[in-house]
């Protein structure tokens, strides 16, 4: 008898999930087919593209955020809730934080990255990231308690106005409408340094029109827990706020560190071209584990649209490692960029075409409503989108 080749998978966002599956898929031959395992430290899947979609109540938590458990049905991918400790590439293990040991023919590395929150004192006490489900729970806990009370004005400040910090910012206005006061705190010169600018001048139309302030070349000294101190030509204003997000940097996940693989100075995981961490040809890094240039030495943007085209690439190359078949280069192709800017209003910029408004908001929740992970799930989203209407006029 054989015995089973063994797959294992650490991290569940769209780099390991979407690996998972497309692994699951392939064409292995009779009694050939692996024993795939997917680790992640939580019960379930985040499409973060849609997070924002929790604030306005445009969606609900079962659409953005499904168990793994219940994408994982009909498939023969074990899933286990649990945090990396330990990987001994020699023997080819990896030792949970409960110290169970899961051995591997192949180890995919998903882990992803965080939020830095030690860069300004008060960070990590009083402001919220908006990077997870928790984070998104916290931060509508925090606007209920505020629009439950007798407050005149609710005011938010949002450090960083990259994409996260201009899509929230015009989220919440929409939420809170007359009451709110949005401030939106930039330490460069403008908005989106790193967008097309079809987007950015769309975001900009979207913020004036909501009334939100964008302080440009403003950096912050501390947050307390109801001011924000902000730094702008070297003179230092402390003002009263209710709510802090902070959607500044991208630390890779600090568990790498751990691991005794080859990385660059950011911590990053450095790979080959068909994705293999240098000198270990048994382990694969994918999305924002994974230090990978374009051609020219440009860097390849940390993105769920990277971890999605990447994901394919791993899985093909873990079958054909597996296989005795040639393994692929990853060539990333950039396929535009999607931002929501509030309630029935987004940016498309995508292969030549340019939208704003309405038609970008419905051509962007179709993208993503083809890019959750299983073809169940997108039905279960898709019907509910049809028939919330219909629910909402008899209601």
């Amino acid at each position: 008898m054989t015995s089973v080749t063994r797959i294992c998978i650490l991290g569940g966002g769209f780099g390991g999930l979407y690996t998972a599956l497309r692994a699951n898929q392939l064409a292995w031959e009779p009694g050939q087919k692996p024993e795939i395992t997917l680790i992640d430290r939580h019960p379930n899947f985040v499409f973060t593209p849609l997070l924002y979609e929790l604030i306005t109540g445009e969606m609900q938590g079962w659409e953005i955020a499904p168990p793994f458990a219940e994408l994982l049905k009909g498939t023969d991918i074990r899933f286990v809730q649990g945090s990396v400790k330990q990987i001994d590439s020699e023997q080819k293990t990896v030792r949970l934080e409960d110290d169970t040991e899961i051995a591997y023919d192949r180890l995919v590395l998903s882990l992803g990255s965080e939020t830095p929150a030690d860069s300004v004192p008060g960070v990590a006490e009083h402001a919220i990231a908006f990077r997870s489900l928790e984070d998104a729970y916290k931060l509508d806990t925090k606007l209920r308690l505020l629009e439950a009370s007798n407050a005149e004005r609710i005011r938010v400040a949002i450090v960083g106005a990259g994409y996260t910090g201009v899509e929230i910012a015009c989220k919440l206005a929409d939420r809170l409408k007359e009451r709110g006061r949005i401030r939106l705190i930039q330490s460069r010169d403008t908005i989106l340094p790193n967008a097309l600018e079809f987007n950015r001048n769309a975001a900009l139309k979207a913020l004036e029109r909501r009334g939100i302030w964008v302080d440009l070349e403003t950096n912050v000294s501390e947050i307390t827990a109801d001011t924000i101190g902000l730094i702008y030509k070297g003179v230092t204003d402390t003002i009263p706020v209710e709510i802090v997000m902070w959607t500044v940097g991208n630390q890779v996940s600090p568990a790498i560190d751990r691991f005794g693989l080859p990385a660059n100075a950011e911590g990053k995981l450095t790979v080959t071209e068909t994705l293999q961490v240098t000198e270990n040809p048994d382990i694969f890094a994918l999305g924002d584990a994974a230090a990978i240039l374009a051609p020219h030495g440009v860097a390849i943007p940390t993105n769920a649209q990277v971890a999605f085209q990447q994901s394919d690439f791993v899985a093909w190359n873990v079958w054909s490692s597996l296989t005795n078949r040639p393994l692929l280069p990853f060539h990333y192709t950039n396929l535009g960029e999607m931002l929501t800017l509030g309630d029935d209003n987004a940016a498309l910029s995508s292969m030549g075409i340019q939208l704003d408004g309405p038609l970008a908001y419905l051509a962007r929740r179709l993208v993503y409503l083809y890019r959750l992970p299983t073809i169940e799930h997108q039905l279960k989203v898709g019907l509910n989108w049809l028939t919330q209407p219909l629910v909402k006029m008899l209601s």
